[in-house]
């Protein structure tokens, strides 16, 4: 299993294995199946890379992504305005048509103003029966002083996030890191991916080399 760098491009294999590949190749009846030598097309590997690419570009601002309590600070305020209130304690309208336009008047409200979290909310809605079980809970963080973005909200539950990215003067911040470790994972195993297949084609005979078919056939 001798290997050769030489001309890595080239051939990753002895002129010896190659040689003993090229006979077993051709004297190989392969049940009949003549698999010939040919290099892998060049809009193959563009296309390869171009999805690659284009994949992890549009994954990016969504990689890792969770919701974190200051997103819906706001929410909480304007849930217990007067104006919503008002909505919600309209006995014209049913419950569930209250609850919808409260939210609509919510959502409409914020629109108006520009904020870092617009994205982030879009991304993940939120419906006015979660909103009224994690508002107490978002109230008693403000209450407390802490940095709502330090804090996931998972289903019912706001929790201080898993996050442990630690500053350069020792404090522990738990910030959505803005490269997420998933991001980082799926570029490794592309690059490793990529390097297998590479080695595995380099360990064969190179393409220039043709097969004569008529030898086993």
């Amino acid at each position: 299993m001798a290997w050769t760098f030489s001309r890595p491009l080239h051939s990753l294999a002895s002129e010896d294995q190659n040689k003993e590949a090229q006979y077993v190749w051709e004297h190989e009846n392969l049940g009949g199946i003549a698999e010939n030598n040919n290099p892998l097309p060049r809009p193959v590997v563009g296309l390869l890379i171009l999805t690659f690419l284009t994949a992890m570009s549009l994954t990016f601002p969504l990689y890792g992504q969770r919701p974190n309590a200051a997103i819906y600070a706001d929410y909480v305020s304007l849930m217990n305005s007067t104006m919503v209130q008002k909505v919600m304690n309209d006995k014209t309208i049913t419950h569930n048509e209250a609850k919808k336009r409260a939210m609509a008047m919510i959502e409409e409200s914020l629109a108006h103003f520009d904020s870092p979290y617009t994205f982030q909310r879009a991304q993940h809605p939120i419906d006015l029966d979660q909103l009224r079980v994690i508002a107490p809970q978002i109230v008693e963080l403000q209450k407390a002083g802490v940095d709502l973005k330090e804090y996931s909200v998972i289903g019912q539950h706001v929790v201080l996030a898993n996050f442990f990215n630690i500053q350069p003067d020792g404090t522990v911040k738990r910030v959505q890191p803005w490269w997420d470790k998933g991001y980082t994972i799926a570029v490794w195993w592309f690059i490793v991916f990529c390097a297998g297949v590479i080695i595995t084609v380099k360990r064969l005979p190179h393409f220039t080399w043709r097969p004569d078919h008529t030898i086993a056939h």
